[in-house]
């Protein structure tokens, strides 16, 4: 019996598109188009793809996504596993997910156009809605660590098809390259009328997160694993409701908290932090949402009420019209 509540939408508000490639698609793709794969069996490319072991930092985690952006070749690529992660959310049983990815990031492996990359996700996406019934709506990222004007041109090919984002994202390497470079991005992105989540305080401290909510408008914060480290950012994240998407299993294999035990989610959701759980990276963590729930959180040492009411956190925090959440929440229900 899964520790998610039956009677509450089971949702994913941090997944990563594109650390969300399955082996037997990589190995697929990698056949078709004569990629230099490291292996051409299952087990054989495990290894490189999927995390066994704690790595040293964020950007050691990051460099698993070589194989995964690595076949996407084409456009009919990038569909394929858009669609592939609607089918994967469905195994899963998510009513209900976010996918985010950054279209340069996509585009860099075989120089394709990051607007049309958008336009191939928003198809697959769709194609795996209509098929799976399970909802989805997409954020776009921007990749901090290729710098700002590239960021500039990543947001204006997310623009590009507007229509089928409901918010932005900024990702990457938060060291060394500070939300602070990206004010103008984020000011364009709330004019456009899109949400605002942004990575912070996972690489970087709580100045991080203050930073994203202050100056880029964040409502979201993805990991905020720093937050606890600033009690007047604690009371000001309770007080305006803004959400922490926690990411359990892959904060504990970036070295990011030292074990699950010591991961703040708990904390957070006791101090009233509206603290949710999510995926991040499947791929590459080998994990599913379901596993991060059953297994992940009650090592976190988080109660079975604690993690319905960061179920509860993911339904309020949703980027969805009111409607649409009363209407997943009577589904579930009368399920």
């Amino acid at each position: 019996m899964s520790n998610a509540h039956p009677n509450l939408p089971l949702i994913d508000l941090h997944r990563h598109l594109d650390g969300s490639v399955r082996l037997q698609t990589i190995l697929e793709l990698g056949r078709q188009h004569n990629l230099p794969l490291p292996a051409w069996d299952l087990e054989g490319l495990r290894p490189h793809v999927q995390v066994a072991e704690i790595q040293p930092d964020i950007m050691e985690f990051i460099a698993r996504f070589k194989w995964m952006v690595g076949v996407m070749v084409d456009y009919a690529a990038v569909e394929r596993i858009a669609y592939e992660n609607l089918l994967d959310a469905q195994t899963e049983g998510i009513d209900y997910i976010e996918l985010r990815f950054s279209p340069a990031f996509m585009a860099s492996a075989h120089a394709l156009d990051p607007a049309e990359v958008c336009a191939a996700v928003a198809a697959g996406v769709q194609r795996g809605m209509a098929e799976t019934g399970v909802r989805a709506n997409l954020i776009g990222i921007i990749s901090r660590h290729f710098g700002v004007e590239q960021g500039m041109a990543e947001l204006k090919a997310l623009l590009a098809h507007k229509q089928h984002f409901v918010a932005l994202d900024l990702a990457g390497d938060e060291g060394r390259f500070p939300g602070s470079l990206f004010v103008e991005h984020f000011h364009l992105a709330r004019e456009a009328g899109w949400h605002i989540t942004v990575h912070a305080g996972e690489a970087a401290g709580a100045e991080s997160i203050w930073q994203a909510v202050r100056d880029l408008g964040a409502t979201r914060i993805g990991h905020g694993v720093r937050a606890m480290d600033d009690p007047a950012l604690v009371e000001y994240l309770v007080e305006h409701r803004i959400g922490v998407e926690a990411n359990l299993t892959s904060n504990v294999q970036t070295s990011t908290v030292p074990s699950y035990a010591a991961h703040p989610l708990k904390a957070q959701l006791e101090a009233g932090v509206l603290g949710t759980i999510n995926s991040d990276d499947p791929g590459i963590s080998a994990i599913t949402l379901p596993y991060e729930y059953d297994v992940a959180a009650p090592q976190a040492g988080l109660s079975l009420e604690q993690i319905h009411q960061a179920q509860r956190n993911a339904l309020e925090l949703a980027f969805l019209p009111a409607a649409e959440k009363a209407e997943l929440l009577q589904i579930k229900e009368a399920q």
